[in-house]
């Protein structure tokens, strides 16, 4: 495979996320690197937040571990424990199975870039820390549910 040509590989924008919280997610984009590398065991992503942008909502993965290094800017990793800042050369790893959800918001006025990698599981559930929000993920479909496995049909109130 050549070297990628960064000009050329998509940017993703916008959320897989139901609504109300696809709406959140402005503001933040992604490179899909290892896609357009022809990647299939794990996955590469160049994340890009906008000043006030957040990563994803708070999570964590049943199957997958993931590995995020701070490129570019600042941002604010939120667990469980708490908030902490990150910067460049700053990383983070999150085991499978582990149920510290986590996310990153950008809460600075310049943008904050960052790497993430993760693996690939052939079926995936990531629970949502902070919402009664599940997603299941197999052959490549993802499907929406509560955290007690019933389908989605919207926020609960």
């Amino acid at each position: 495979m050549p070297k990628l040509d960064m000009d050329k590989v998509p940017v993703k924008t916008g959320s897989i996320y139901p609504e109300p919280y696809a709406a959140m997610m402005r503001g933040r984009s992604s490179l899909r690197l290892g896609e357009a590398a022809g990647l299939t065991q794990f996955g590469v992503n160049l994340v890009r937040l906008e000043p006030g942008a957040v990563s994803s909502l708070r999570h964590w993965h049943m199957a997958e571990d993931e590995f995020v290094m701070v490129l570019s800017g600042e941002c604010v990793m939120v667990q469980d424990a708490g908030e902490t800042v990150m910067r460049p050369g700053d990383c983070a790893g999150f085991p499978a199975g582990s149920t510290d959800g986590h996310h990153f918001l950008n809460r600075t006025e310049e943008l904050a870039t960052f790497l993430v990698i993760g693996s690939k599981a052939p079926r995936e559930v990531a629970t949502y820390s902070d919402h009664d929000l599940r997603i299941e993920i197999e052959d490549g479909k993802a499907r929406f549910t509560y955290r007690d496995g019933s389908a989605w049909n919207g926020m609960r109130e």
